[in-house]
């Protein structure tokens, strides 16, 4: 499909924009592109697999260390705990930061495919909310979910869809404080499936809350800022959300909080689902670990 695009282009001497430009000029940087993209992707491929390696060795360390005191009380020493805890949440903060690293150059070249299948998000919503709650909790914040509706079987790619909420619960912890809620709300207008993530938590700046889905960029980026993160986030969520022909958007009023919309199209062509069964929602501890690793307070 590329290569007839692109001999179109060489043909008539016409950008993507319907442009005259100098014949076969623009295709060649089109082509050159293309070939970069590749590369990139296959580099960051084999740097996720070198990064990874390690990081799997750590982790399996570590739950090496705490089966030896479980089983051998009289060694255990909880001086310990603090510094296994420290080393298993900065390993899953590497994993976070690699992982989006990694999909950020891969939905860059087009190069990251979903993996659609029919699932009750409701169903879905509420095994996330189970997950989550002690540590929300642990934190100070209330949380519920809230829904009218039953059951609701949409296409989508599930595992995606957990990361998404997962992200934006991250961001809501980072920037509410004790006392402070976390609602989720599902519920359906137009043919459209909408997620609300709402907080009562500082807000964002009317001037910040287009920057906040820019790749790098954070509605707080001075030195002294107090919340971790890369910045890229949001911009992986947006990506993301629209590769499932989806919306994002925000709605913030500074001191008040921030609400996160998501709109999925609730008839995403069936066709293009994974005929293999439906999705079988497995443990999400680890997931919720990564995904909550920067968080501080």
């Amino acid at each position: 499909m590329m290569l007839r695009y692109l001999s179109y282009l060489e043909k008539t001497g016409i950008d993507e924009q319907g442009i005259v430009r100098e014949k076969g000029k623009d295709v060649n940087n089109i082509r050159e592109e293309i070939i970069f993209n590749r590369l990139k992707t296959k580099f960051f491929a084999n740097l996720s697999h070198e990064f990874k390696t390690p990081l799997n060795l750590i982790f399996s360390s570590i739950k090496m260390i705490e089966l030896f005191l479980e089983k051998n009380s009289h060694a255990y020493n909880e001086g310990l705990t603090p510094y296994l805890k420290s080393i298993k949440k900065n390993s899953f903060r590497l994993l976070k930061l690699l992982s989006n690293l990694i999909d950020l150059t891969r939905i860059e070249a087009d190069d990251f495919k979903l993996d659609l299948k029919e699932c009750d998000i409701i169903k879905l919503m509420h095994k996330l909310g189970e997950e989550v709650y002690d540590q929300i909790n642990r934190r100070g914040r209330s949380f519920r979910i809230k829904s009218q509706l039953g059951n609701r079987v949409i296409v989508c790619d599930p595992s995606i869809i957990e990361r998404i909420i997962l992200n934006l619960l991250s961001n809501a912890l980072k920037f509410t404080k004790k006392g402070d809620q976390i609602i989720i709300t599902i519920s359906e207008n137009d043919n459209f499936l909408i997620i609300s993530v709402r907080d009562t938590g500082i807000g964002i700046e009317k001037d910040k809350q287009a920057l906040i889905f820019q790749e790098f960029r954070q509605a707080d980026e001075t030195f002294s800022r107090i919340n971790e993160g890369s910045g890229i986030g949001l911009s992986i969520v947006k990506s993301l959300v629209e590769l499932h022909e989806g919306t994002i958007e925000v709605d913030s009023i500074p001191g008040s909080g921030s609400d996160f919309l998501i709109k999925l199209p609730i008839d995403l062509e069936k066709n293009h689902a994974n005929r293999s069964g439906d999705y079988q929602i497995e443990n999400l501890i680890d997931k919720v670990d990564v995904e909550f690793s920067d968080i501080i307070s």
